[in-house]
């Protein structure tokens, strides 16, 4: 057993807890309370003066497939930008348990993160969810059956193909690709459908790439997509209706904007980088209110950093939303239980309840505040010391 006691527990499902307990049995999350007893002969951490939270989700960086470090002129596995359709590329293949960014990320209190590829292609593969434990594979690290698929709208796709002078340079092209693959995408799996019910129908010739599609088309995975421009937002959300996508927005910069539109369709908006300049024109817009605005309204907002090696910052950008109006509910929400749901895996973490995953983070001050460090994480019950590691 394992005890971490007199803390200010952060259970993001129930409220704070003042001088609480959290009692872990292996990886799972025996009891949290004020007066729970500590079984003789348990391993106890003291947590008097600090905070305790869940440990940490980012459910969209890019740790990994970015490579930590890497040299300048380095080439990368961001992005197969040699198509503008790749569904069948998986970020688990690029995936480093020895990656530096992995370390750095653990240490500040992250327990979970998705790593997506880039956003190049209109299409870029599927992303991977995993515990930032230490491994020897990625075996050791994987969570199994959550792989999402990304997509990207906006000057990204268009800038790189449009430069090679390759169809699409507009965003009407990107959008009329957008609605080509998936309607290919679509034929393909109801052919698929029909056979799987009826063997006689036939089957259609098979396709590795579109293959990858059937879950997306079936609703089975879902679609994360890169859309920072509000006019990008709605196209997002208007070919994702057209095609009964199960769709999560990524950055969601403008949301503010179009708060209104957003809460009638109540999706997941994944939104960051929030505290980094305006680098290209789609971002010039951006608002460190937007998280706020968009919390306030109602909707289920994530917080992330979407890096691949500075994951450490994501708390200090949460301390500056909660500066410019996100509350302090919200802002624990926006990296636990939210992403959590995001990324499929709710029922397992986000939130200090019995029965779930012993995944913990132990600041010396308010998890949010740069004043503050991670000392400790809790990874399935396992512990790292952050100040000796």
């Amino acid at each position: 057993m394992l005890a971490i006691k007199n803390g200010r527990i952060y259970t993001v499902s129930d409220g704070v807890i003042e001088n609480g307990t959290v009692l872990i049995d292996g990886d799972k999350i025996k009891a949290v309370g004020r007066n729970v007893r500590i079984p003789k002969g348990s391993d106890v951490i003291d947590a008097t003066g600090k905070s305790v939270m869940p440990g940490i989700i980012d459910a969209h960086c890019h740790i990994s497939v970015y490579q930590s470090p890497r040299r300048t002129g380095d080439s990368y596995d961001l992005n197969e930008s040699t198509s503008p359709t790749t569904p069948h590329i998986r970020a688990i293949d690029a995936l480093n348990p020895e990656d530096y960014a992995i370390k750095m990320a653990r240490k500040s209190g992250f327990t979970t993160v998705c790593s997506l590829p880039g956003s190049t292609n209109i299409c870029g593969g599927m992303g991977v969810v995993y515990k930032l434990k230490k491994a020897k594979t990625v075996f050791d690290m994987v969570i199994p059956g959550k792989e999402p698929m990304k997509f990207a709208l906006g000057e990204n796709p268009r800038s790189v193909f449009g430069k090679r002078n390759q169809y699409f340079k507009t965003r009407m092209g990107i959008a009329g690709h957008f609605r080509e693959f998936l309607a290919y995408a679509k034929q393909y799996s109801d052919l698929k459908l029909e056979h799987e019910k009826d063997p006689s129908r036939q089957a259609p010739s098979f396709d590795f790439q579109l293959e990858a599609m059937v879950p997306v088309m079936r609703g089975e995975m879902t679609c994360r997509i890169h859309c920072h421009r509000a006019d990008d937002i709605v196209t997002a959300i208007r070919v994702s209706e057209e095609f009964g996508l199960k769709y999560v927005l990524e950055h969601v910069t403008e949301g503010y904007k179009i708060v209104d539109f957003l809460k009638e369709k109540d999706p997941y908006c994944v939104v960051g980088p929030t505290a980094t300049p305006p680098t290209k024109q789609e971002l010039l817009d951006k608002s460190l209110e937007n998280a706020a605005i968009l919390s306030d309204a109602g909707l289920r907002v994530c917080l992330t950093s979407d890096s691949s090696y500075s994951e450490f910052l994501l708390p200090n950008e949460v301390g500056i939303a909660m500066a410019h109006g996100l509350s302090e509910e919200a802002a624990f929400k926006a990296v636990t239980v939210n992403p959590a749901g995001v990324l499929g895996i709710s029922d397992r973490t986000g939130t200090l309840e019995v029965g779930k995953d012993a995944d913990l983070a132990i600041f010396s001050g308010h998890p949010f505040s740069n004043l503050s460090r991670c000392e400790k994480t809790v990874i399935s019950g396992v512990v790292y010391d952050n100040l000796k590691d």
